[in-house]
């Protein structure tokens, strides 16, 4: 490992991340997007802070309803040639009415998005712990909050002279919760605690100190599915200990420990058996012990990284939605609640995915977080943004590893995927389109306006990316088949445009968008629109750069390298100046809509840049000028993204102001009504929906550093408000880390690790510097 440094040497002068990592609250929380999220990738909890009737939301990540099923339509591939002539004799409306007729999925597909009783099925809750404290009063002195840096959770109030503290935690050692219950007077600990879950509890079994409850989802056919189970067990030191019907009831215990653990049957094992085994290991160790283990793990993963954006007044004695709202009235006078919120985003990601265990699941819509049977649109992983946003800040953020659950399930789905790519196009490869689920669904959704996308290509970009930043040439080798089939796919479906002779795919959309025809109607499905191109284009650009890498010298490679040539430009520029959307300069239907899918070329991908290609940059900023700030919350982290790509961080800065809105709304919008940031920063779609904050999040690190763009750009968009700060701990593609000091706006010091001998290209307010490690 070799290190360059540059400027003076402030980054040995101990300057410390001083900036406080917690969220805090003057008061218990009323609805479920006030409680703080706990997860160590499988379990997770949810407190609300009651003082005297505590509900604790409980997950597990793979409690998912549902099963296995055969969604493809193999009478789709008779159709497909129909649906293409009408696409090139211009009657894309008629085109569409064949797509919703043939080349949907069978069955009931997603249920529309309420799929818990259907074989999709649907990611649930698991259950609530509740707590009964008996409390008589109102006390004083009431704080709640999570902790970022420890990852977890603490109540403190004061009743009756007795200071009263709650800390919970799931242990990133051990797959338990731990609740600790104390008071600083001795026998004043008494609560009832019960377990509760709506449906599908088999079995529930109070017996002294424990409660073991076990039971099995539908799957959709009529018929038992993932089973399921957990196991809690009470500790106490001093007091009584007795049973009441379902409850386990503490009476004047100096402290208490609650212990909880879940499982399913998704993993390959038997989830009493598991629970009982875990539990059993737990309970013979210390709550120190616990506690020191926990922090073991946990601590080193979330200190990769460290962000201080100085502010002239720090606003850390301010609870958190005094903050939210203060932001977004002036942005620029809070900068540590920015980096708060950056944090925030690498937190949910150590939270929500388990690298290590086998069969890890990557987080969903709700990362790991439910409160709901029927979560929203499933809590399933869409494909046309949604489960991708997740991971777009793990590789920047220092979470690399974080990336291979997603990275999992991509090969996993490109098995499946090969049914699909036959049953619609009789094609070789593989394919997926707009969703997918643990059990490996990779047909088209049930409507063609939304269900009609492909998703591979765009997955690709993740097993792609993840070799950038490694530079795993063993990684490389054992993702390129994947690589190679996805663009065999698109190779073997693609058809030339009549009008251009350009190779383009057929049928598809822009996703969930539409325009109208000539004839009035509105239409979705179209041939080659602009994200198409974009993702055909990457794709073979990295199946071409694989090959060349390993040394394969693949003939399919070569011929990759003649095809590239005869698909669209990635970037068309409309007679309005603006990126074209589609083939044809049609006209919108909603020129603000929520996803601006022909903007790919920009981020992820690298095609738009305003050091590269100023005139495609120039379009789309354009494009977004028209698109609009607003839209859903998810949408608004892409704009940060979109305008820290195009180098303007006052803008970016801006986004981010309306991303963190304060947001109560929990009733579904596609537009910007409603949609900012939960008072426990969760992001509003709305409902919630966590693909926000991993965007935004992301959005902060791209505001900090770029490395697509064949060097590392120190600041690229970096705003007025934050003129002084330091980053220590950040990735660029080719396997470095990077750390920037700036004051007044510029870079005063930096360093960079990577490999001794390696040239880096580093970019800096325009001045471009060769170094070499």
């Amino acid at each position: 490992m070799k290190y360059i440094l540059a400027g003076v040497a402030l980054f040995c002068a101990g300057i410390s991340q001083a900036q406080d990592m917690k969220l805090w609250y003057k008061e218990p929380a009323q609805q479920w997007e006030e409680t703080l999220p706990l997860g160590n990738g499988q379990i997770g909890m949810m407190p609300d802070g009651k003082i005297n009737d505590e509900a604790i939301v409980l997950n597990e990540i793979s409690m998912w309803s549902g099963s296995k099923q055969d969604a493809n339509n193999y009478e789709a591939k008779h159709s497909v040639l129909d649906i293409q002539r009408l696409l090139f004799a211009g009657k894309n409306d008629e085109a569409e009415a064949l797509v919703n007729r043939n080349f949907v999925c069978v069955g009931e597909g997603s249920g529309q998005g309420n799929g818990a009783n259907v074989p999709y099925g649907a990611f649930q809750n698991f259950g609530y712990l509740n707590f009964l404290y008996f409390h008589q009063g109102q006390p004083s002195a009431y704080k709640r909050w999570l902790d970022l840096a420890e990852a977890k959770a603490y109540t403190a109030f004061t009743h009756d002279g007795v200071q009263y503290t709650r800390e919970y935690f799931t242990s990133f050692a051990d797959n338990i919760g731990v609740i600790k219950l104390k008071a600083d007077k001795k026998k004043s600990i008494t609560f009832a605690m019960h377990f509760y879950r709506e449906e599908h509890v088999d079995s529930h079994r109070v017996n002294g100190n424990e409660i073991l409850i076990s039971g099995a989802l539908p799957d959709g056919k009529g018929g038992k599915g993932l089973r399921f189970a957990a196991k809690f067990k009470v500790l106490v030191k001093g007091g009584t200990l007795q049973n009441h019907d379902n409850q386990i009831i503490v009476k004047g215990a100096d402290e208490a420990v609650v212990l909880y653990t879940a499982s399913t049957s998704y993993y390959g094992h038997d989830p009493v058996a598991y629970v009982e085994k875990e539990l059993k290991k737990a309970e013979t160790k210390s709550y120190a012990a616990l506690d020191k283990a926990h922090d073991t793990e946990y601590k080193p993963l979330f200190n990769r990284v460290s962000l201080q954006l100085t502010d002239a007044q720090p606003k850390d004695q301010i609870p958190t939605v005094e903050r939210l709202a203060a932001f977004y009235k002036d942005p620029g006078q809070d900068n540590g609640l920015a980096a708060l919120y950056y944090q925030f985003g690498r937190y949910l990601t150590l939270s929500s995915t388990a690298p290590k265990v086998a069969k890890a699941l990557p987080p969903n819509l709700q990362g790991l977080w439910a409160h709901q049977i029927q979560t929203p649109w499933n809590g399933d992983y869409h494909l046309n943004i949604n489960a991708q946003m997740n991971h777009w800040g793990v590789e920047v953020s220092n979470l690399s590893e974080y990336h291979t659950p997603f990275i999992a399930m991509i090969k996993n789905i490109a098995v499946e995927g090969k049914k699909t790519a036959k049953a619609y196009y009789d094609a070789p490869g593989w394919v997926v389109y707009m969703m997918t689920n643990p059990w490996g669904y990779t047909a088209p959704g049930e409507h063609a306006s939304w269900g009609a996308s492909t998703a591979s290509g765009w997955l690709c970009n993740h097993l792609w990316e993840h070799y950038q930043f490694t530079g795993d040439r063993d990684y490389l080798r054992e993702i390129y088949p994947v690589l190679k089939e996805a663009a065999e796919f698109y190779k073997a479906t693609m058809v030339k445009d009549p009008k251009t002779g350009w190779y383009v795919t057929s049928p598809s959309v822009s996703p969930e968008n539409g325009f109208r025809m000539e004839n009035g109607k509105r239409a979705a499905v179209v041939m080659g629109p602009t994200i198409d191109n974009q993702i055909v284009r990457e794709l073979y650009e990295s199946v071409i750069a694989a090959d060349q890498l390993l040394n394969l010298d693949d003939a399919f490679a070569k011929a990759l390298q003649e095809d590239i040539k005869l698909l669209p430009p990635a970037v068309r520029v409309s007679k309005s100046g603006r990126v074209m959307e589609w083939l044809e300069d049609y006209e919108e239907v909603e020129p603000q809509h929520r996803h601006v899918s022909h903007l790919y070329g920009l981020y992820p991908a690298h095609f738009i840049s305003p050091v590269s290609t100023p005139e495609w940059a120039a379009a789309a900023k354009k494009t977004l000028e028209v698109r609009g700030d607003e839209g859903t919350g998810w949408s608004r982290a892409w704009k940060i993204l979109f305008w820290a790509r195009l180098h303007d961080g006052d803008h970016a800065l801006e986004i981010l102001r309306q991303l963190l809105q304060p947001a109560l709304n929990q009733q579904t919008t596609y537009g910007g009504a409603g949609a900012g940031t939960y008072p426990n920063l969760f992001c509003a779609h709305p409902p919630f929906q966590i693909d926000g904050n991993f965007g935004g999040s992301a959005g902060i690190a791209e505001m900090l550093i770029q490395s697509h763009d064949d060097a590392i750009h120190l600041l690229p968009a970096l705003p007025k408000a934050w003129a002084d700060g330091q980053v220590k701990g950040l990735k660029a593609r080719g396997n470095y880390t990077v750390d920037i000091q700036w004051k007044d706006g510029k870079v005063v010091d930096y360093k960079i690790a990577g490999k001794k001998g390696e040239q880096v290209r580093v970019l800096k307010k325009g001045e471009q510097i060769e170094v070499t490690l």
